[in-house]
Order: C-alpha cells, then structure tokens, then sequence
C-alpha cells in the first residue's frame, strides 16, 4: 500500500520543465509540475513517501502527490487522449501527428537499450561517428513515467547528442506524445536513427522473465515493421550480480524472445556472445568515457563510471557507432 504524509516546502532546490527538486521539513522530495502544479517555499504539500520506505534503487525523493495551498488547479492540455489513465493523476497529454516533411524512413537504423544509462551510450557514440544525423530517443513505460525525471535527457539534448523526444504509451513529457513505440517511430520519421528504452529505473523480480527490460524483445520485433532493428547489449564487467556479469541474462533472454533477425553489435576484439541466428557486427568504439568527460556529462550505471565499469559503455556504444554507419 502507498505511504502518504504532510510537510511544509522548506527548501527548494532546481527547477527546469515539468520539475522542480524541493526539500519538504528536509527530506528531498520532486514535484511534477506538468500534473500538480508549481510549489513555493512554505507551502504546506502532501508526500508520497512509499519508494524511500521501501529503499528502492530509484528512490532517496518522496514525490510530492498535492499541494494544500490551493482549492483546485487547471493546465489546459493539447488535446483529449490521456495519459496515467484511471489513475487521480490522469493528465491530457494529447497526441503528436507526424511529421509532415519526411515519410518514414524504412530500414533506417533503431537501437533498442535496456536500461537508461545505455541510452547515454548509444547518443555519444552515434553523434561522433555521425555528427551532422540527426538521433531521437523514444522513451518506454518500462521505467519512469514521466520524461522529467530523467537528469540524463535534458543533458544529451544540451550537448546536441539528442534532437527529438518522444514518449511512449503511458509514459509522458517528451517533445512528441505517442500512444505505442510504433507510433512514437512514426513519429520520429524525420530524424536519421531513434534510440529506444525506458526512463530512469528498471523492475527485476531475480526471475528469468519478471524483468522490465524484457520490453526489448516487443520493442524489436515492432520497430522491424518501420526501422532496421539494433540491440545495445546489456553487458558488464563490474556487476557483483553473476546473471548480470559478461552478457546480462536480460541480453540473453530477450533476444531468444525476439521475432526475425537483429543485428547485435560488439565492440572490436571483445567476446562474442551467443545470440542465436542473429547478425553479430564487429566495431571500432571509441572511448565513451572519453566523450563523456570532453562534453562535461557525468554518466553512470548503477553508480558505476565508464572507468569502473568500461564493457558495460563499449557495449551500448557499439550499438550507437552501427547506427550511425548505417545512417550513411
């Protein structure tokens, strides 16, 4: 059961689009402002609590859920479809029409991630290999809900390594809203590649199959129907779990649950992995940490850095390098 309490703003913290970071009686807390609006310091608000209880991975916030300054609140959004449905915080995110300059462009490149971080990856790689391509990033429902909470986007948008968002299914906040991922790649028809994976966070049950990333059998299989599909490994040299060190068990079930071929790319000299009847692509990766530091972001995976943890980088940005030979 979710865990709610009141407190009082004592502090705010940064504030950028649809978010702000805030204290409340000291306790770091987020606000969603695309749902509930805006607080000020000492406004009196209340908290869900539940994921720092609980000491999840992606928790150390409370989320603010209302802010008791205020008898009512109102955005008007751009159309009627909703997001977040039959929940008390269903918003009318509305739906994007695709662009109208440029027709999809099939078999253009689309790289498929399992986690966050691997999207990082992929976006440095592909933009120094391709430079003048234009790359973006489909979000999932398989992590966090609302693009806002992701840190990493706003900076590879910064940095030029990403041009367009677009979020998926009832995942919300991105440039251009999408009902499903084949939507959201006809969406992103005008741009040269599209890099697809979930917010912030990722669910695993310690099961064969009860893990979020298994998103990426489905987000293959689909994105073959508009897109040449491309995985970015899930691979580490540092994981202290054994099913997640090499090639993630994730990697290796997914790709065993994935319709028609897909190309998997490996950095230049590192192992191969089994993957079945899939097309296995050797490449030069260029030093992602490197790129990383050059542009001034500070990327992690599990709170490891590309220093700590260099296969897990060279994986992902071997994926990106792909992609962008592939836009060529």
């Amino acid at each position: 059961m979710p865990s709610y309490r009141t407190g009082t703003v004592t502090k705010l913290l940064s504030e950028r689009a649809g978010l702000q970071r805030v204290e409340v009686d000291g306790r770091p807390a987020y606000v969603l402002t695309q749902l509930i609006g805006p607080v000020a310091l000492r406004d009196r608000v209340v908290v869900n609590t539940t994921a720092v209880e609980l000491g999840l991975g992606t928790g150390g916030w409370d989320v603010v859920h209302w802010n008791l300054e205020r008898d009512e609140w109102s955005e008007p959004g751009p159309g009627h479809e909703m997001k977040l449905r039959y929940t008390s915080l269903q918003v009318d995110a509305g739906v994007s029409t695709p662009p109208e300059t440029q027709q999809a462009r099939i078999g253009a490149p689309m790289v498929a991630c399992f986690l966050h971080s691997q999207v990082a990856a992929v976006a440095a790689a592909f933009k120094h290999v391709a430079p003048e391509a234009t790359l973006a990033y489909v979000m999932t429902e398989g992590g966090a809900l609302p693009l806002a909470i992701s840190d990493l986007v706003p900076d590879l948008i910064r940095v030029g390594w990403l041009d367009v968002t677009v979020t998926a299914g009832q995942a919300f906040g991105g440039q251009r809203e999408a009902v499903n991922v084949v939507h959201a790649l006809q969406l992103a028809a005008d741009c040269d590649a599209v890099v697809v994976g979930m917010g912030p966070g990722s669910l695993g049950t310690d099961s064969p199959i009860g893990f979020s990333g298994l998103e990426v059998a489905t987000v293959l299989g689909l994105g073959a129907l508009a897109r040449e599909p491309i995985v970015a490994l899930r691979w580490s040299d540092a994981d202290t779990r054994e099913r997640h060190r090499g090639l993630s068990h994730h990697s290796v079930t997914a790709l065993k649950l994935t319709q028609g071929p897909v190309v998997v790319p490996v950095p230049k000299g590192a192992p191969h992995p089994k993957v079945g009847e899939h097309e296995v692509v050797e490449v030069e990766v260029p030093d992602v940490g490197a790129l990383f530091a050059k542009a001034g972001l500070d990327v992690r995976t599990m709170g490891r850095t590309p220093a700590e943890d260099p296969g897990f980088f060279a994986y992902a940005g071997a994926a990106g390098v792909v992609a962008a030979e592939r836009t060529q």
